[in-house]
């Protein structure tokens, strides 16, 4: 398994590397900056049907593997004086960055290659989605019977006791 080298993501300090990653050499493994992370720093594993971020807030690990297939696309974004590849999905907090550069050619050519890989739709830079609104979540649990009614059986309503009415009873008496 060929792992890319761990500069390629954040870049250390005095560094003039931009972020490049190569989509043939899948998986990789390099970190992306996160602000809300610990350190500022996310470690992402990239693989061709699943991501994995990995990431501490406030001392507490986490990991999440997300289905490239959840992604929305591959999209190019403008900087301030190069643009940037990036994976969207729904969550903006689950982007990850694929590549930064001034050259546009290199970049069109990476873009393509990207969703080739992926299988996913390019989007245009102002094609921006708005991120998902939250579902509002309805009491699933409602209307349950209480636990310890779903110990009890129920009475059987669909068939009513037989009532023999004006019949002769017979008792057996010794």
């Amino acid at each position: 398994m060929r792992r890319q080298t761990a500069t390629s993501g954040i870049n250390p300090a005095g560094s003039g590397r931009a972020l490049r990653l190569d989509p043939l050499s899948l998986p990789l493994r390099f970190d992306a900056q996160d602000t809300r992370a610990d350190g500022g720093v996310r470690q992402i594993e990239l693989h061709r049907e699943r991501v994995v971020l990995r990431r501490a807030v406030k001392g507490m690990q986490m990991a999440v593997n997300v289905r490239v297939s959840d992604f929305l696309g591959v999209a190019l974004r403008g900087l301030d004086d190069a643009q940037m590849l990036v994976l969207v999905h729904r969550d903006p907090s689950l982007n990850i960055p694929l590549g930064v550069s001034s050259d546009a050619e290199e970049l069109s050519s990476a873009w393509q290659m990207w969703s080739d890989i992926f299988a996913l739709p390019l989007l245009p830079e102002d094609k921006r989605r708005d991120p998902a609104q939250r579902r509002r979540r309805h009491n699933a649990i409602r209307a349950r019977r209480p636990k310890f009614l779903v110990r009890r059986r129920p009475g059987d309503l669909l068939n009513p006791a037989s009532i023999h009415q004006g019949e002769r009873e017979i008792i057996a008496r010794d």
